[in-house]
């Protein structure tokens, strides 16, 4: 197994363990992560997110597969199973992760998944009937992102 696919799955693991330190010790401190919801996460602000998300979770299902990669890129498919905080809905995301590397570490991390989807299941009817709306695509990216600025005010290690 190449050391970054070893890397990846180093990285899922820790997230399956809910272990934020683990899933930050894979990545460069300059890093940056997008997704539909955090379109653009750079430093600091990657693992404060991974933090977030972990802690918050009442209850996190992670599988990953596919993990493969070389020297400069890698990929892998991650599913996520848990209830939505706000709502206490159950989310099913299935996401399409891509990788670049520097000095054995992540340097840039993409996610793609459906937003739409993930907002019918997160928000219910709402979300199944508006979640494709920009305007309400733009209402989860600026909730997200004001949740993830109080909890980076909160934990002054980010």
């Amino acid at each position: 197994m190449h050391s970054n696919a070893r890397l990846i799955q180093n990285f899922y693991e820790a997230f399956q363990r809910r272990d934020s330190t683990g899933m930050d010790c894979c990545y460069l401190p300059e890093a940056e992560f997008s997704d539909p919801v955090f379109t653009s996460l750079k430093g600091p602000q990657v693992p404060a997110m991974w933090a977030m998300l972990t802690e918050r979770a009442k209850s996190l299902e992670v599988s990953f597969s596919g993990v493969v990669a070389d020297d400069h890129t890698g990929q892998a498919r991650w599913e996520a199973r848990y209830p939505f905080t706000k709502t206490g809905r159950l989310v099913h995301n299935i996401i399409e992760a891509r990788f670049a590397f520097r000095d054995g570490k992540i340097i840039r991390h993409s996610d793609s998944f459906d937003l739409w989807r993930w907002a019918g299941m997160a928000l219910g009817p709402k979300g199944r009937l508006l979640g494709w709306l920009p305007a309400v695509q733009s209402a989860i990216r600026r909730e997200a992102m004001s949740n993830l600025e109080r909890y980076m005010q909160t934990h002054k290690q980010y």
